[in-house]
């Protein structure tokens, strides 16, 4: 047998935002899954409670989606959309416009949430130039914000240790201050009541910088990779003012809170405020195909489109924009999520998954729980000089006891499938509490 191909052999794979060294020492590798649950390859069930990475909304293996691939790669496997077309991805981004908020129908669709991060930034300020205003070039993101991996995303997003490796970032771009803060708003259910002010800081930059050359605000709805950060009651309608008032363009990142994980289509339809221009991933197809999206307003394609010479209108794309497979997907999945309304289940599910988190008030450690549609962000005290090693030692006991969470710093951050039940609801917080009593020390 050639070495390459051995399954016991890790070393080839560069595994993305892991600890290579300890994961190959001690590795958890997952098999198979299925509904609500991932299969080890000693076949020991993992009841999955981050949904994959936030983005398998409707559970594992649903046959749905899986014939429409295998029926689709028999067709089509593989059509250019540079300067070709092929019906189905047309049917795709027709499907996803009859689902997203009044206004953002059109669509242009990536193969990633980071991907589709930098297509909005470069939609924004080719719009500023198509009107004109080509010295609309600054960027505002938040502390905290994560917006993906590529140069756009990262620059934007407020993540440190995704920046600080890579040098220099992009040009011209600031940050709002992030709206964390347990002081004011420890154990908030929903949205918090202090600090929709925050958002006034965005006048105080654009009184620095100029009204005329700022192109877009970037945040997320509910800022889930960071710790799940939940806006302050009225703070996205006031970015929302501000950004029309002066002509900036606001873009959300709706990768994490798309797809009905907010109780809603999607995280705007929720919070009640519609941007410019939004991006999707991750539960646009189930997490069964790699495909993004970005959503803009007929006034941003309009301008771009109609107000370019004759010939391409905007210089960007990628190879498999719009795949044959992945518009199959994504189809599935919309179908999927409308038929057995995934958001309404969400919803419904909201107040005893509200109750059942916030039962972990009082444990060893537990110093914030937030939460907002079926997201919780669980906040523990890290060890004095060891920084994020509870959350992961609380990791490996989840694991081990059959669950699977996420750990981002010191938080851990939950969000199931949607199709999630009360017993599951249930395992998910008595496992976990386990796991942080067993870390008290």
């Amino acid at each position: 047998m050639n070495e390459i191909s051995r399954p016991n052999n890790l070393d080839a794979f560069w595994m993305p935002f892991s600890a290579n060294r300890s994961f190959k020492a001690s590795p958890r590798l997952l098999a198979r899954a299925e509904g609500m649950f991932y299969y080890t390859n000693d076949n020991r069930e993992v009841l999955d409670g981050t949904a994959g990475l936030w983005c398998v909304n409707a559970g594992h293996g649903r046959r749905e989606i899986v014939e429409a691939i295998q029926k689709q790669a028999a067709v089509l496997d593989f059509a250019p959309t540079f300067q070709m077309g092929h019906p189905i991805a047309f049917q795709a981004a027709a499907r996803l416009a009859e689902i997203l908020p009044a206004g953002l129908d059109r669509v242009f669709f990536t193969n990633s949430g980071s991907e589709s991060a930098d297509t909005a930034l470069k939609i924004a300020l080719a719009y500023h130039r198509a009107r004109g205003e080509g010295q609309r070039v600054r960027l505002i993101g938040r502390e905290r914000g994560y917006h993906g991996v590529g140069f756009g995303g990262m620059s934007v997003g407020g993540i440190g240790p995704n920046r600080k490796q890579f040098g220099a970032t992009l040009p011209y771009v600031d940050h709002l201050p992030h709206t964390h803060a347990p002081e004011h708003n420890a154990f908030s259910k929903g949205e918090p009541a202090w600090g929709a002010h925050l958002a006034d800081v965005l006048e105080s930059l654009v009184a620095l910088h100029g009204a005329d050359t700022v192109a877009a605000v970037m945040v997320e709805p509910v800022a889930g990779s960071t710790g799940v950060l939940v806006p302050p009651a009225g703070y996205l309608k006031r970015l929302r003012e501000i950004c029309t008032k002066h002509g900036i363009l606001l873009i959300f990142d709706e990768v994490i809170t798309g797809f009905g994980r907010m109780g809603t289509n999607f995280g705007a339809e929720r919070l009640g405020v519609v941007p410019d221009l939004m991006t999707m991933a991750k539960g646009l197809t189930n997490a069964a195909v790699p495909m993004g999206a970005v959503a803009a307003s007929e006034a941003i394609y309009s301008a771009i489109v109609d107000g370019s010479p004759a010939g391409i209108e905007l210089f960007h794309g990628y190879t498999y924009s719009g795949h044959p497979l992945a518009s199959a997907a994504a189809i599935a999945s919309m179908d999927l999520q409308r038929a057995e309304d995934l958001p309404g289940r969400a919803r419904a599910m909201e107040p005893y998954w509200e109750d059942a988190v916030h039962s972990l008030r009082g444990l060893p450690n537990v110093v914030d729980i937030r939460n907002a549609g079926l997201i919780a962000g669980i906040e523990l005290q890290p060890r004095a000089g060891k920084p994020t090693d509870r959350t992961v030692r609380v990791f490996q006991r989840c694991f081990d006891a059959g669950l699977l969470i996420r750990t981002t710093g010191d938080i851990v951050a939950l969000s199931p499938p949607l199709i999630i039940e009360t017993p599951h609801v249930d395992r998910i917080v008595k496992t976990l509490g386990d796991a942080i009593r067993a870390e008290a020390a």
